[in-house]
């Protein structure tokens, strides 16, 4: 099911109709159940992303249906309780056992829709945290993760992620974010460069996740500098990534050293996925029982062979990598159990492939054109820099007329200045 699909239980079917209604008005994907009965069930074919959950009702009131969704673990999408004669003690009550929030019906329209799209992105942001620290194993190197967090969590200083590409950055990275704070990030590159404040004033109060420096160029490093150099005006933590080893940056022209020495106070590694191979029952279940709940891939099991050829695959994409091929194990599956040859099948994809996946900083899985941009972008902020932003000498050495050079300059998103170029 998409992330947009809604729940409705109630047992009033003019109510029902009515906000299934505007919820598909708005381009949800709603389902409805008129008692406690029909909603366990819908629980568990449609695994919705959120529930509205009446409380009084004929055969089971919600509170009930919500302490047994509670208990047997199947609470893990976000539930709305609604009523038109529920008092605050009952309301309390909902909150303590898990329920998100509380309508009192007659629901207005806006309120309806500002507590579904607030549930929606709070459902989304636990799923995307869902496989979070206490579910990454228990061996030596993320037990040392985790006291290496711990500390740092209690440190108020940007924060620079490192580790091999497909290491859980970014589920490391909302350990740092406390509940009821804002957890920001572009939604697109440009954000950085040309709306810093922006993303600092939507940050305020809690994270703002930048990414994988080792991606950008220059010039959206220096921009990144600029966002450090307000943060705490914004009262912001910055949370970076880098997916190349810090040597390697620090000797590349291309890089802009000052912000590997603004992040460089407190840096911290992820294990890659080769050192906790002793986790690797373990992830494989957490991984498979999550995609069976969010996107109902089938139950099944694996060999013991088959954990054995996983825990003994050297893993070069790391935790990326492993999701991916047990859901592509999940969902190629044609009965109850995986056993090795089917895993074999998968990881020989890999072998001859492993090795290219990024040579002299260059990510080959890219589509052409963004890879072409990529190198395109560092080209020319190579020259600028070269020829210390003299977009003069900058045109003559790349062999471009200045007006085109300026026109590929903004289509690659650089930013330059015309009266330094006229010197």
């Amino acid at each position: 099911m998409r992330s947009s699909d809604i729940l409705i239980v109630d047992d009033e079917v003019g109510i029902r109709d009515l906000l299934s209604e505007i919820l598909q008005d708005e381009g949800y994907t709603v389902t409805t159940a008129e008692d406690a009965d029909t909603a366990r069930q819908l629980r568990s074919q449609t695994r919705p992303a959120m529930v509205l959950l009446d409380i009084w009702m004929p055969d089971c009131d919600g509170i009930t249906l919500l302490k047994e969704w509670a208990k047997s673990g199947q609470l893990t999408m976000p539930v709305v309780m609604m009523s038109g004669h529920a008092s605050i003690d009952t309301a309390v009550e909902a909150t303590k056992i898990g329920a998100l929030d509380f309508l009192e019906k007659p629901i207005s329209l806006q309120k309806l829709l500002s507590t579904v799209d607030r549930a929606l992105k709070y459902g989304q942001m636990q799923a995307a945290s869902n496989l979070s620290l206490n579910k990454l194993g228990h061996s030596p190197a993320i037990k040392e993760l985790n006291q290496q967090l711990e500390r740092a969590i209690k440190v108020a200083a940007p924060v620079l992620l490192t580790g091999e590409p497909g290491s859980p950055f970014e589920l490391v990275a909302r350990s740092f974010h406390k509940s009821n704070t804002p957890w920001a990030e572009p939604s697109k590159l440009e954000q950085i460069n040309d709306a810093p404040i922006e993303l600092l004033q939507k940050a305020a109060g809690g994270i703002l996740f930048l990414g994988d420096i080792a991606q950008y160029g220059k010039t959206t490093q220096q921009a990144i500098n600029f966002i450090l150099s307000k943060a705490d005006r914004h009262n912001v933590r910055v949370i970076c990534v880098c997916s190349r080893p810090i040597q390697e940056l620090l000797k590349d022209p291309l890089h802009d050293t000052k912000l590997l020495n603004n992040l460089s106070s407190l840096m911290i590694t992820l294990p890659p996925l080769r050192n906790q191979l002793d986790d690797m029952v373990f992830l494989v279940e957490q991984i498979t029982t999550e995609l069976a709940e969010s996107q109902k891939t089938p139950v099944v099991k694996f060999t013991t062979a088959a954990l054995n050829e996983l825990r003994q695959y050297n893993w070069p994409g790391n935790l990326e990598q492993l999701r991916s091929v047990v859901k592509s194990l999940l969902l190629t599956a044609d009965n109850h159990d995986i056993d090795v040859a089917a895993v074999n099948a998968i990881l020989s994809q890999f072998i001859h492939t492993q090795s290219q996946e990024n040579i002299g900083g260059f990510n080959f899985d890219l589509p052409l054109r963004e890879l072409r941009e990529e190198l395109e972008r560092r080209y020319f902020e190579y020259h600028i820099n070269q020829e210390g932003h003299n977009m003069s000498k900058v045109a003559q050495k790349v062999g471009l007329e200045r007006t085109h050079l300026y026109r590929k300059l903004k289509q690659l998103g650089i930013q330059f200045s015309r009266r330094q170029s006229e010197k």
